[in-house]
């Protein structure tokens, strides 16, 4: 059956580390996505994800939500390691486990008007990927994970050498502040946003934390003020929930 959204990614294993608190949990773009979609009207949207059986539960959990889930079998989960300072807005990350990357004939039955991709690290996604996805509905997708490569555990903020020609088969892009500057090399959202559009994007999504979020689509610009919560308990997710 062909659903209105399809979000592919990896569901992660994460290690949260506050100066208030230590846990463990489920994560990643695809997880926060589809906890998203369960409070709203979800009978056309699915979820492509891949991890290893030990963290199944995840799934199930989605899935009494009444999402439905595919699994693509993993020897691995993707294990993020998040260490926060009272600055919600910055982290440090390692990589403690890697799941294999996504492969288009995993799931070429799969179809979809919209396929959001969770990347979470550089190799989630091949641009042969992107591309035949492109092909077969609209594709958006999150810059952060292509901005990170692991070597070892540490995670090296990196470029996207592929981006131009990416950017071909991509209609949404959401990227934060770093993200933005790293891609385009602007600090200043607007001119950011700019440049990503010229390289093909048709909706480009900036968040910028407590400064809200700025979303620029045929030409115009819609900046959105932030929402100032009493408490900041934990930022994980906060981007992958506003797609």
């Amino acid at each position: 059956m062909k659903t209105d959204i399809c979000c592919i990614g990896h569901i992660t294993l994460d290690k949260i580390v506050t100066p208030h608190h230590t846990v463990h949990m489920p994560g990643g773009t695809a997880f926060y996505f589809a906890h998203a979609m369960a409070s709203l009207d979800h009978s056309s949207f699915q979820l492509v994800t891949s991890l290893a059986p030990s963290e199944m539960k995840a799934v199930e959990d989605i899935r009494e939500k009444g999402i439905s889930v595919r699994v693509i079998q993993s020897k691995n989960s993707v294990y993020f390691e998040n260490k926060y300072t009272e600055n919600q807005n910055e982290r440090t990350q390692r990589v403690l486990a890697k799941a294999d990357p996504f492969r288009i004939d995993t799931f070429a039955d799969v179809e979809s008007k919209i396929f959001h991709l969770g990347t979470l690290l550089a190799d989630d996604f091949s641009l042969d990927t992107v591309k035949a996805l492109s092909e077969r509905g609209i594709v958006s997708a999150d810059a952060q994970g292509y901005l990170r490569e692991v070597r070892g555990e540490q995670v090296f903020a990196v470029d996207w050498p592929e981006k131009v020609e990416a950017m071909k088969y991509i209609s949404i892009l959401k990227a934060n502040e770093l993200e933005m500057e790293t891609l385009t090399g602007c600090s200043d959202p607007c001119q950011a946003a700019r440049v990503l559009a010229g390289w093909g994007v048709r909706e480009v999504v900036l968040t910028l934390g407590e400064k809200g979020s700025l979303i620029y689509a045929d030409g115009e610009f819609f900046n959105i003020p932030a929402y100032e919560p009493e408490r900041v308990f934990d930022a994980t997710g906060c981007g992958d929930t506003y797609m």
